[in-house]
């Protein structure tokens, strides 16, 4: 029986509406299930988790208004396969135990929802990110190698208005996102946006990563020297060009890792 985050008409609506339970135990839905786990996991192990806070969705493969994400309560380094949820977007639990924070609910459902190409959705305040979204002029510099990746993909949603506890707040966030990949979030944190749970993995590692950099270049208290805008374009298209393939990769690696050293994330 599907369990409902929200009372009887305070969810808001979604085009999931009397639609039949699909085939959850179909083998590319657990594949999806297993690859987010193994997200979270390695989250955790970079330290890019807080508390139980934070949050990973997916939109199940083959629906536009189904998605998985983490029941509130757990830390990422808790999270297997069978302990994700699938939600609709009207507040439905339809397969796992336990509820979305609310939070978790308003933001990623309204995300995909409203943008149908980020099929799926990483949240965290890992620190060097979340670091930059409290500084002043844009968040993320383009003076690094790494940063290139992201050139042409970022927005910023620059008006905090504290937690989103109603589809409203989720509404405003997905606005803003336009047509980025990356959303620096003021005050707050990051959201990284993908087609696929491998390409959302790499680029939450890799911004992470540039951000990290950036933060110690900045604390030498010497300016920061861009890449030329040509070069950046440049650097990125061809970074972009390969990027499915690493990202593919980049995810069968960590979870390579983790079968050998912790394989209970796919239980």
């Amino acid at each position: 029986m599907a369990h409902p985050l929200f009372p009887r008409g305070d969810g808001p609506s979604g085009p999931s509406a009397g639609h039949n339970r699909p085939d959850l135990e179909a083998e590319i839905v657990w594949q999806a299930r297993a690859d987010l786990a193994a997200c979270f996991r390695m989250a955790a192990r970079l330290g890019l988790e807080e508390g139980i806070c934070n949050h990973f969705s997916a939109l199940v493969p083959g629906y536009d208004d189904l998605f998985i994400v983490n029941p509130h309560g757990y830390a990422f380094r808790e999270l297997t396969a069978s302990s994700l949820l699938i939600c609709d977007f009207d507040g439905n639990v339809v397969d796992g135990a336990g509820l979305p924070e609310a939070t978790a609910f308003h933001i990623h459902a309204r995300i995909h929802q409203q943008v149908p190409r980020a099929r799926v959705a990483l949240h965290t305040h890992m620190p060097y990110a979340t670091a930059l979204t409290m500084t002043e002029g844009d968040p993320l510099l383009f003076a690094g190698q790494t940063a290139l990746k992201f050139h042409g993909r970022v927005a910023v949603d620059r008006h905090y208005n504290g937690l989103a506890l109603d589809a409203a707040e989720g509404d405003r966030i997905a606005a803003a996102i336009g047509a980025a990949d990356i959303v620096f979030m003021r005050h707050h944190g990051v959201m990284v946006l993908g087609p696929t749970i491998a390409e959302a993995w790499d680029d939450l590692y890799y911004l992470e990563r540039a951000c990290q950099v950036q933060c110690l270049a900045m604390a030498t208290g010497r300016p920061l020297v861009p890449v030329d805008p040509a070069v950046a374009e440049a650097t990125a298209r061809q970074m972009r060009a390969g990027d499915a393939e690493s990202a593919r990769l980049h995810l069968a690696s960590v979870r390579r890792v983790l079968d050998a050293e912790d394989p209970s994330y796919r239980s």
